[in-house]
């Protein structure tokens, strides 16, 4: 449990500096709000698809309490176990937004003033979430998890630019960018209603991989020779 959680916090805090830090730079960069969002999403792609690779046998790689929650709702994590990778979630993500604010001579805690509440954000959130857990599922359904990397990753660079809120798809993201007032924030006043679609898109996406990846039907018989075959292994 030890190493799960270590792994979980240390790889949200290294993503939340990836994604405060590199809008950081790019704002001191260029002028070019179209290129700092380019830089943005370049980058936290990038430092997303190493840390999933990091991180995926240690402790599954879910930086993100809305694919925590539905991990628990699939019965792949007991309750205890899933809160305890939101609590560390959370708190990585605001070392790593400190971090970066500190490692480009800011104040280390900086509430943002980034207003993020227009209806059409939060819509976007709830949007980009069930994509987001849709791609997560599809893969390691698939029987392809190696993938998951790279796929994770170019959702998110795509999601940046295909909805409007520029996809946080993630709980403790939300929560811990609004620490920092600077490209990437968001004002705490915006926070709830993105947390709030948040968990929305989550049980919407739990629907739909219900749908779209229904678990196996064993009948009667099936059962009964499974039955046998265990009884058989086991003397």
């Amino acid at each position: 449990m030890v190493s799960k959680l270590a792994a979980e916090f240390v790889g949200t805090a290294f993503l939340l500096a990836a994604v405060v830090g590199s809008g950081i730079m790019a704002e001191t960069l260029t002028d070019d709000v179209g290129l700092q969002l380019f830089q943005n999403a370049f980058a936290t792609a990038g430092v997303l698809g190493a840390l999933i690779l990091t991180f995926q046998a240690a402790s599954g790689a879910h930086f993100n309490p809305a694919v925590t929650l539905a991990d628990r709702i699939f019965g792949d994590l007991d309750t205890r176990t899933a809160a305890l990778y939101v609590i560390v979630q959370i708190a990585g993500g605001i070392v790593g937004v400190v971090a970066a604010n500190l490692m480009f001579d800011l104040s280390a805690l900086d509430w943002s003033t980034k207003d993020r509440s227009a209806g059409h954000l939060v819509l976007a959130e709830g949007i980009a979430t069930i994509g987001l857990l849709l791609v997560i599922h599809g893969v390691v359904r698939s029987g392809t998890p190696r993938l998951a990397a790279a796929s994770v990753a170019g959702y998110i660079a795509g999601a940046y630019y295909f909805t409007s809120s520029t996809s946080f798809a993630n709980p403790a993201v939300t929560i811990a960018r609004t620490f920092s007032d600077t490209f990437a924030g968001i004002e705490p006043a915006s926070a709830p209603a993105f947390i709030a679609a948040q968990l929305v898109g989550t049980a919407l996406a739990v629907g739909l991989i219900h749908v779209i990846w229904p678990p196996p039907v064993t009948s009667g018989s099936d059962t009964n020779v499974t039955k046998t075959q265990d009884a058989g292994d086991a003397s």
